[in-house]
C-alpha cells in the first residue's frame, strides 16, 4: 500500500532522511517509534508529499507519488492525516469542517455529506457536538473531529503524525480508543507516536528511527522484550523506567 525507496531528504546540509526502504502492506498497523530529531515526522510528511524528497521514490497504492497539481490533489485525498494540532477551521461548526473536503473535492451532495458526518461523528463518539465549533471542544473531543474529517474522505490510509502529543494526559485515551477501533477495522496506519502501550497493543510493526535512519522493523513482542541495536534498548530504558 505504501512503499518506499532509497528516500532520502536533506534540509539544506542536514541529512534527515538518510536511504529509507519501507513497504507496508494494505491493512498494516505500523507505528514508528525514535528519540525526537529522528526523522519520525519527516518520513510521516513524506508520504503525501507535505515534504519533498531529493532522492529515491514513493508509491502509494502502486501509483508514484506526484509531483504537484491534480494528481497529487487526488493522491493526498486518499491519504488522510492526523497532526499534532487539530488544524480545524475555527470558523466552521464541527459538521461543515468535516463535510468541506468531501463536497469540495468528491463533489458529494449535502445531504450525503450531512449523514456521513454524523456517521462518523458517531463512530469517534462525539455526535452531540456536531453544530458546536471546535473553541468549544476539549482538545481530545477536538482531535476526534480532527481523524473524523480524515475518514470523511474514504482514505485507503490514515497518517499519524504525534496526534496525542498537544493533548491533556486524560484525553489521550479517548484518542487512542478510535485509533485502536480503526486498526481493529483493518485500516492501512502509520503512526508516530510516544504512546508505548498503544505501539504494543495496536502495531503489527514497530519501526525504530535514529539520526534518520530505519534501525528496527520488527513486531511489537520482538522490539519491546528483545531490541537488537544499543540505540533502541538505550531508548527503551530512558521511556519504560518511567
Amino acid at each position: 500500500m505504501i512503499s518506499l525507496k532509497g528516500v532520502n531528504k536533506y534540509f539544506d546540509t542536514f541529512h534527515a532522511l538518510k536511504d529509507i526502504n519501507l513497504d507496508i502492506e494494505p491493512g498494516q498497523v505500523v507505528v514508528v517509534l525514535g528519540p525526537s530529531g529522528s526523522g519520525k515526522s519527516t518520513l510521516c510528511r513524506t508520504i503525501n508529499r507535505l515534504e519533498t524528497i531529493e532522492e529515491g521514490h514513493i508509491t502509494i497504492d502502486g501509483v508514484a507519488l506526484p509531483e504537484e497539481g491534480k494528481a497529487l490533489a487526488q493522491l493526498r485525498s486518499d491519504v488522510g492525516m492526523v497532526f499534532q494540532q487539530f488544524n480545524l477551521f475555527p470558523h466552521l461548526t464541527i459538521k461543515d469542517n468535516i463535510t468541506l473536503a468531501p463536497i469540495k473535492v468528491r463533489k458529494l451532495s449535502k445531504t450525503e455529506t450531512d449523514s456521513l458526518a454524523m456517521e462518523l461523528l458517531e463512530r469517534v463518539g462525539i455526535a452531540q457536538q456536531a453544530d458546536k465549533y471546535p473553541a468549544q471542544l476539549s482538545g481530545g473531543q477536538q482531535q476526534r473531529v480532527a481523524i473524523a474529517r480524515a475518514l470523511a474522505m474514504k482514505p485507503k490510509i490514515m497518517l499519524f503524525d504525534e496526534p496525542t502529543s498537544a493533548l491533556d494526559p486524560e484525553m489521550v485515551n479517548e484518542v487512542l480508543d478510535v485509533m485502536g477501533d480503526l486498526a481493529q477495522e483493518g485500516m492501512t496506519m502509520l503512526c508516530v507516536t510516544h504512546e508505548m502501550g498503544f505501539a504494543r497493543k495496536a502495531a503489527d510493526r514497530i519501526i525504530f528511527m535514529a539520526d534518520g535512519a530505519i534501525l528496527e522493523d520488527s513486531d511489537p513482542e520482538s522490539f519491546f522484550n528483545n531490541p537488537q541495536t544499543e540505540r533502541a534498548k538505550d531508548f527503551l530504558g530512558k521511556i519504560l523506567a518511567h
